[in-house]
Parts: structure tokens; sequence; C-alpha cells
């Protein structure tokens, strides 16, 4: 087997682990983030630009306190080298209103891995207008008339 291949299957082996993680995450195992990320990751999305394992397990572990039942499902993967492009949705429910409704939110998620498999880079692409805010109470009203008017 060439070096290519053998690095080929090992970011293949990192993808899977970090899939398998994130399906599988609850409060209990964000303490694990070690397993997938390196100690100065960085971690960036529509609310959190952060670097360090610290505040990246802070954003998952407050993801369980601000929200019921939250989960991901990743749907696709594009494997590249020591990069990775997930697509995915995240289920979850509000707490405060509509509790009985499942929530999605679909995004997707750029990933560079260092040579030993551990995420150096994790930044989340979504639409936090669309896929967030219009569903809340009073802002919800607000987005769509917004977006209804940047429209016409």
């Amino acid at each position: 087997m060439s070096t290519q291949q053998s690095n080929a299957e090992s970011h293949q082996s990192a993808v899977q682990r970090m899939v398998d993680f994130f399906e599988h995450i609850t409060p209990d195992t964000v303490a694990e983030l070690s397993r997938i990320y390196v100690s100065d990751a960085r971690f960036k999305d529509p609310f959190n630009d952060v670097i360090g394992l610290a505040d990246i397990q802070r954003i998952f572990s407050h993801m369980f306190v601000a929200l019921d039942q939250p989960r991901f499902v990743v749907l696709e993967r594009v494997v590249q080298g020591t990069q990775c492009f997930l697509t995915w949705e995240f289920r979850f429910r509000f707490k405060r209103f509509s509790p009985d409704t499942e929530q999605v939110i679909l995004g997707a998620t750029h990933v560079v891995f260092n040579e030993a498999g551990l995420v150096t880079l994790h930044r989340d692409y979504w639409d936090a207008a669309e896929e967030l805010y219009e569903k809340l109470p009073v802002v919800g009203g607000v987005m769509r008339w917004l977006k209804k008017r940047t429209n016409s």
C-alpha cells in the first residue's frame, strides 16, 4: 500500500470518527472532544469564533442546556487530502416555545485535519436568518417581512 493510499484511508477514518462522534454526542461525551480536536483548534459558526478545546466544549455543552434533544445527522461528505466538507441537519426542539415541534437547521461544515487526524479547524456554514430567526416568535415575523421586502 502506498503512503498516499495510507494517508487517504487515515483521513477517511478521521472523518468517520468525527461523524460518529457528532451523530451520537451527549452532554457526557462533550468532554471527549479531545479525541477529535487538537488543543488549539479553531471553531467558527454564525454565533461563535473561538480557539481552544475548552471554548469548543463550552459551546457544545451550552447546546444541551439551551435546547432539547439536539442531534446532528450527517448527510454527505467530501474528503480531499486533509480537508473535509460535510452537509448535515441539526435537529432539536426549543425549550421555551413550541417544545413539541422538532426544528431542523440545514448546514455544512468545513473541517481541516492535521496529519494525526485531529481537527485543527471546524467552520460551520448555515443561514441563521432563514434557519433560526424566522422560526422564533416575534423576531420570525420581522425576518419574514424583511425577506419579503428585499425579494420584491
